[in-house]
C-alpha cells in the first residue's frame, strides 16, 4: 500500500478505525486475523445487546439522545436481537468483536443515528459489562446442574442404604462402611462446590458500565440505573478497576478447577471399584477396544479424570497472564474469554457426565462385600477392650499383637480362638467373638457424619434440602 499527496491508503482496519481517522493505513491481515475475537466473544451476543439497550436509555435520561433517539435506537437493537436468535445475523469482515459487529448492524439498520449509541462509553467497561452478565447467567444455570446431581446421587444413596464395602486410607484395607456413606462423601465436596459457586456470584454481579475507557463517564450517566436495567446488584466503586478487573474470572477458574479435583476424586474411586467387579457401569458410558473384543472401558470416568488437570492449567494460565498487567485496560484481558468459556463448557459437560454415571451403575453387594476383611475389624477388637475399661492407647497394642498372631499363623483374625485371644490378653472375654460383625460395626459409628444406616439417612436428607435450594 502506498500514499500520495496526503490521500488515505487503502487497506481493511475495521467498523471502529476506519481510514481517516487516528489511523492512515490499512492492517495487516494477520494482524487483523490475531486482534479480532468475533470468534469466540459472540456467544456475548445477548449479553451485549442488553447493555446497549439499557445504555441507551441511560442517555436519553441525560438527554445525549433525544426520547424519539433513544426508541429508534432501541428498536434497531431488538431487531439485531432477533437476528441472532433467529440465527440470521451475518458476520462481515471488519467485525473485530462482538460490539462492532452489533454496532455495524444497528448503522446498517437505522443510520448514522446508531453512532451515538457508542456517546461516553468505551469497549472497555462494555465488554467487562457483557463478561459479567454472562458468568452470572452461567453460573446461575451450573448451580441447577449441581443441584441435579446432588439429588440424583441422594435419591440412588438411599435406594443403596443397605450395602456395605470397604472402607480404605492410604488404598489399604480400613473399616466397613455403607456404600451410600461413600456416595455421600463424595457429594459433601460437590455441596461445598456449590456453596462457593454462590459466594462468587455476588462479587461477579456488580456493574462496570458508565466506567467508561478508565476515568470514568463524562455524561454523567446514570450509574445504578444501569445496574438496575441489567438487574445487577450493585455497581463497581473504581472506574479504573472496572474496566481491568478480572477477579470474577479468575475465581470461577479456580472454583471450577477445584470442583474438577472433586469429580476427579469420585471418578478414580468408581474406576478402582469398577476394576474390580464392585461397581458396574453402563454401557452408555464406557467404550470398547479396537483390538480387545472382551474390553469395557470407563472411558467416562477417565475423562473426568482428565479433565481436572486441564481445568487447573486454565486457571493457573489466567493468572499468569493477569500477574503483571498495569492498570488499567491492556489487550492481554481478551485472553480470558477462551478458558472461560471452556470451563463453562466443561464444567456442564463433566456434571450431566457425572449425573449419568451415577444413576445408571449398577453396585454389586456381593464383590462389594467381598472387598471387606476380618482385619478391617481390629480397631473393633480394640474397642471391645475400651468398653472394659483398658485405656485405647493399651487396646491399640492388644489389637496390634492379635493381628501379628492372626499373620504369623497365615489365618484369617476372626478365626483366633478365645484361648489365643486371652493368651494375649485375659481380659478378652466370650463375647468377643462378636466383635467379627461388619453390620454391628457399622452401626457402632453412630455420631453426626458416621456411617451408621439413621446418621447416613440424615446425611441424604440434607443433601436432598441443599439441593432445592440451588
Amino acid at each position: 500500500m502506498s500514499e500520495k499527496d496526503g490521500d488515505v491508503v487503502s487497506g481493511a482496519r475495521g467498523g471502529l478505525f476506519g481510514a481517516g481517522g487516528r489511523f492512515k493505513g490499512g492492517t495487516d491481515p494477520i494482524m487483523e486475523k490475531f486482534n479480532e475475537s468475533i470468534g469466540f466473544d459472540k456467544r456475548m451476543w445477548a449479553q451485549d445487546l442488553r447493555g446497549s439497550i439499557a445504555y441507551a436509555k441511560a442517555t436519553a435520561k441525560v438527554g445525549i439522545l433525544t426520547a424519539e433517539e433513544s426508541a429508534s435506537i432501541i428498536s434497531g437493537l431488538e431487531q439485531v436481537y432477533a437476528e441472532w436468535a433467529e440465527g440470521t445475523f451475518e458476520i462481515k469482515a471488519g467485525d473485530e468483536d462482538i460490539h462492532t459487529a452489533n454496532e455495524r448492524r444497528l448503522t446498517e439498520l437505522i443510520g448514522p443515528l446508531g453512532g451515538k449509541l457508542h456517546t461516553g462509553r468505551s469497549r472497555n467497561d462494555q465488554v467487562a459489562t457483557d463478561t459479567r452478565l454472562w458468568l452470572v447467567e452461567a453460573e446461575k444455570d451450573i448451580l441447577k446442574d449441581l443441584a441435579t446431581l446432588l439429588e440424583a446421587s441422594a435419591e440412588f444413596a438411599e435406594t443403596h442404604i443397605d450395602i456395605l464395602m470397604a472402607g480404605y486410607t492410604h488404598l489399604q484395607p480400613a473399616q466397613p462402611i455403607r456404600f451410600s456413606h461413600w456416595l455421600m462423601s463424595h457429594m459433601s465436596a460437590i455441596m461445598r462446590d456449590a456453596e462457593r459457586l454462590q459466594q462468587l456470584i455476588p462479587r461477579a454481579n456488580q456493574c462496570p458500565l458508565g466506567a467508561g475507557a478508565l476515568a470514568g463517564n463524562a455524561f454523567g450517566v446514570d450509574r445504578e440505573f444501569l445496574a438496575n436495567e441489567l438487574g445487577f446488584d450493585g455497581v463497581t466503586s473504581n472506574s479504573l478497576d472496572s474496566v481491568c478487573d478480572r477477579d470474577f474470572v479468575a475465581e470461577f477458574l479456580m472454583w471450577h478447577s477445584l470442583l474438577l479435583v472433586h469429580l476427579s476424586q469420585m471418578a478414580e474411586d468408581l474406576i478402582i471399584n469398577n476394576m474390580l467387579k464392585c461397581v458396574d457401569m453402563d454401557d452408555a458410558y464406557a467404550t470398547g477396544s479396537s483390538l480387545m473384543p472382551q474390553k469395557k472401558n470407563p472411558d467416562a470416568l477417565e475423562l473426568l479424570r482428565g479433565k481436572a488437570g486441564i481445568a487447573l492449567g486454565r486457571s493457573v494460565g489466567l493468572m499468569a497472564t493477569l500477574k503483571g498487567l498495569p492498570r488499567a485496560y491492556n489487550k492481554d484481558l481478551q485472553e480470558d474469554k477462551v478458558p472461560l468459556f471452556d470451563a463453562v463448557d466443561t464444567v456442564k459437560d463433566c456434571l450431566a457426565i457425572a449425573t449419568g454415571v451415577i444413576v445408571t451403575m449398577k453396585p454389586n453387594p456381593k464383590m462389594l462385600m467381598k472387598a471387606l476383611c476380618p482385619e478391617m475389624l481390629a480397631t473393633d477388637l480394640a474397642d471391645y477392650l475400651v468398653r472394659k475399661g483398658v485405656p485405647f492407647r493399651e487396646t491399640h497394642h492388644i489389637s496390634g499383637a492379635c493381628v501379628r498372631l492372626a499373620e504369623e499363623s497365615e489365618v484369617s483374625i476372626d478365626t483366633l480362638t478365645l484361648e489365643q485371644l486371652q493368651n494375649i490378653d485375659s481380659r478378652f472375654e466370650e463375647d468377643v467373638l462378636k466383635v467379627w460383625d461388619y453390620e454391628v460395626s457399622v452401626e457402632r459409628k453412630s455420631s453426626i457424619g458416621g456411617t451408621a444406616k439413621a446418621r447416613v439417612m440424615e446425611q441424604i436428607e440434607k443433601c436432598k434440602a441443599f439441593a432445592k435450594t440451588l
